[in-house]
């Protein structure tokens, strides 16, 4: 894996250009305030993260979060440069927009650098070529390898593959024992630099807004079954994500439910990288209010909440309580079985797909905008213990819609489907046959939907058991089966491309 300065190099490479006002004036006079020279920036005057004031964060379920940072430094007056520290790793540089809340008119920006040349091992040997370093190399003494400390030369680093000069010899196998100073334009974690010119008061209030990457949530949910399979309990969960590269404390927290389109060329640089998490569950309460935001859904938690580096966070989102639902089952043709004879009577096994369904509306006490997630169904045992049933993905779902999730295949009903006729009419008209033949191995009846996904100009000439129009290309079956019993559906339709 590429080293931390490395991955953040190339992830703000888009972006780490000088952003320059038409002000040719006041750049001179920058430059005289501070000079390109990086040692300069040590000088400059630093904000920290103790200066928050105020911190929020709005995550968007697309890999994106919005930071507002508010912060109360004191601000030299005219020209002069200011390392504003603790930003994300993975701050968008071309996104950063800088406020004074104090006095708007009177503080602006001049010049912005994004600096992410972080201090590590290879970082600071890049930084030593050419210079003498106190090593450590090993050298065999008496029949003995020891290590021997010196002075060498380091005159090439590769990478962290280094070659010195110690005495006469060119080595490789020092190991330098310690640096003299940390080179200036190092910096242990991101940093943005800022020339800014005030008139206005010593002490501002400011706020620096940005979107960061690696930073993400989506919705999970826990779909609790009666024995009966007539109700259900709806527990909805938020799972926040940050590999962001910075730790948000005491932040207010936002959720933004829906697509928002971003112009993804401008971040193809962006590098993501896989890191450890840990997993925090905030109280079972649901904690967040909903509203409309342009054509998308807002959740605001209603308090503050720290959300750490590297670290997944559970908080509870909803809870619906004794939610009518139904079971059933369902097998699903082809629309490709519709243009040509599929191997016409031989049996074609085919699952029967185990489905629940319920109406997300106040009426089944629910009725709030499901954002798009995982739903996990349980269900209890005969002795009470709860016991994992299956999980399906459902996408944003408003109120007053159907929410539908698939957890499996039955094992006891089977289905079997042959094509027993097949005959060209026209070039574009064609007739099929088939036969769906139901088994049902368990105990008590069920009910089986059957749906055909025909296409074309389609017509139904025969059927032993009522059809239904679903829709344009859909033909609908209801197919009950007794217990230890079985049912066969035989139809016969004609397509017309």
């Amino acid at each position: 894996m590429p080293s931390r300065s490395a991955r953040i190099a190339a992830a703000a490479a888009f972006a780490t250009g000088i952003l320059l006002l038409p002000l040719a004036g006041k750049l001179r006079e920058a430059h005289a305030a501070a000079s390109d020279d990086k040692s300069n920036a040590v000088d400059a005057g630093a904000t920290t993260q103790k200066d928050q004031t105020d911190l929020s964060v709005t995550v968007y379920n697309s890999n994106l979060a919005l930071v507002r940072d508010v912060r109360e430094i004191h601000l030299q007056s005219g020209i002069a440069p200011l390392r504003f520290e603790n930003v994300a790793a993975n701050i968008m540089p071309a996104t950063v927009h800088f406020r004074s809340l104090t006095d708007p008119a009177k503080v602006g920006v001049l010049e912005q650098n994004y600096e992410y040349d972080l201090l590590d091992q290879n970082s600071l040997l890049k930084r030593f070529v050419g210079r003498d370093l106190l090593v450590m190399r090993n050298e065999v003494q008496d029949n003995q390898v020891k290590w021997v400390l010196g002075k060498g030369t380091l005159i090439s680093d590769n990478n962290g593959a280094t070659v010195w000069k110690i005495g006469d010899e060119i080595v490789t196998n020092a190991q330098p024992d310690s640096y003299p100073d940390v080179p200036a334009d190092l910096y242990s974690h991101p940093t943005l630099i800022w020339t800014l010119e005030n008139r206005g008061a010593g002490v501002q209030r400011v706020e620096t807004s940005y979107l960061t990457g690696n930073m993400n949530w989506s919705a999970d949910y826990v779909l609790t079954v009666s024995r009966d399979e007539k109700s259900a309990d709806l527990d909805g969960w938020v799972t926040l994500v940050n590999n962001s590269g910075a730790a948000y404390e005491n932040a207010r927290l936002q959720l933004v439910a829906g697509n928002v389109h971003r112009d993804e060329a401008q971040y193809r640089a962006k590098v993501a990288y896989a890191v450890s998490q840990m997993v925090t569950v905030d109280a079972a309460a649901p904690a967040f209010e909903q509203e409309n935001f342009s054509e998308f859904h807002l959740y605001t938690l209603d308090r503050r909440t720290t959300i750490h580096d590297n670290e997944s966070k559970q908080i509870s989102l909803l809870t619906g309580t004794n939610i009518p639902v139904e079971k059933y089952l369902e097998v699903e043709g082809q629309q490709n079985w519709y243009h040509n004879p599929q191997g016409i009577g031989n049996p074609i096994p085919q699952p029967v797909k185990v489905v629940y369904r319920f109406k997300n509306d106040q009426k089944s006490n629910l009725g709030m905008p499901l954002p798009a997630g995982t739903v996990r169904v349980y269900q209890a045992d005969s002795k009470g213990a709860l016991q994992f049933a299956g999980e399906n993905s459902i996408t944003h779902t408003p109120k007053d819609e159907q929410v539908r999730v698939y957890i499996g295949d039955a094992f006891d009903v089977v289905c079997e489907r042959k094509q027993m006729d097949y005959k060209r009419l026209a070039p574009d008209l064609a007739e099929f046959q088939y036969q769906i033949a139901l088994r049902n191995h368990k105990d008590e009846p069920v009910n089986v939907e059957v749906r055909e996904p025909v296409g074309g100009d389609w017509e139904v000439l025969s059927e032993n058991y009522k059809s239904t129009k679903l829709d344009a290309t859909t033909i609908g079956f209801t197919i009950p089966v007794e217990k230890d019993g079985s049912a066969t559906l035989d139809y016969r339709v004609r397509v017309k491309w």
